[in-house]
C-alpha cells in the first residue's frame, strides 16, 4: 500500500524561530515609480544579502515574498530569471539576492504578504515566531505586513538599513512609525541577533 503523504510543507524547523522575509527585491521594476525606487533597492541590497547569509548560516529560513503583479499564473523561479536578463540595475539586485533551492518564497496578490499567501501556514510548519523584514517599500508593503504579523501576535524586527521607499524622508517616517507608534525595533542588521540552530548530539 503506497505510504500517505507526510502533509509537511516545511521539512525544517526555524533556529531561534525566526524567519528572514525579504519583500519585493526580485522584480523587473516595470511598475510606477520604480525608477525612484530602484536604486533604493539596489543600495540596500548588499546589506540583505549579508543577513541573508548569517540567516541561513544560523538555519533561519529565508523567504522571498514578492507581487504576483496581476498575473495569477506567475511563477517564482521566471520571475528570478525574467529579472536576471534586464539590462538594467535590477538585475544587479537579483544577482545579489539570488534565490538558493532550499529557499521559499511566496506570490502576494497585494501589498501584505500574508494577504491571499500561504506565509502564515508556512511560518506555522517551520515554528516560527519572529519576522525579519526587509525590502520594499518601507512605507507600503514592509509596513503592512509588519502591522498584520503584529495581529498574529509575531515578533517583528525592521532593519533600519534593510529597507528603502522611494524617497529617504519617506523612509525615515515609517521607520519613526515603526518604533514610536508599533512599537517595534528596528535595529541596524549586523546587530540582530540570531541563535544557531542546535546541532544533534
Amino acid at each position: 500500500m503506497p505510504s500517505k503523504p507526510s502533509g509537511i510543507l516545511a521539512p525544517e524547523r526555524a533556529a531561534g524561530h525566526t524567519a528572514l522575509l525579504i519583500i519585493d527585491m526580485i522584480s523587473c521594476w516595470d511598475f510606477p515609480d520604480a525608477e525612484k525606487l530602484l536604486p533604493r533597492a539596489a543600495a540596500i541590497a548588499p546589506r540583505i544579502a549579508a543577513l541573508k547569509a548569517r540567516c541561513r548560516k544560523a538555519g533561519v529560513p529565508v523567504i522571498y515574498a514578492n507581487d504576483n503583479r496581476g498575473r495569477w499564473r506567475s511563477d517564482f523561479p521566471a520571475l528570478v530569471e525574467e529579472s536576471l536578463a534586464q539590462d538594467s540595475a535590477g538585475a544587479g539586485v537579483t544577482r545579489a539576492l539570488q534565490p538558493e533551492p532550499d529557499d521559499y518564497f511566496v506570490l502576494k496578490p497585494k501589498q501584505s504578504a500574508f494577504f491571499g499567501t500561504p506565509l502564515e501556514l508556512l511560518l506555522r510548519h517551520l515554528d516560527a515566531r519572529r519576522l525579519i523584514l526587509t525590502g520594499v517599500a518601507s512605507d507600503q508593503c514592509v509596513l503592512v505586513t509588519a502591522t498584520e504579523a503584529g495581529m498574529r501576535d509575531l515578533a517583528v524586527v525592521v532593519p533600519r538599513d534593510c529597507v528603502a521607499s522611494q524617497s529617504a524622508r519617506r523612509n525615515e517616517i515609517v521607520l519613526r512609525q515603526l518604533e514610536d507608534v508599533q512599537n517595534l525595533p528596528t535595529t541596524p542588521s549586523a546587530r540582530i541577533r540570531l541563535v544557531p540552530r542546535r546541532r544533534r548530539a
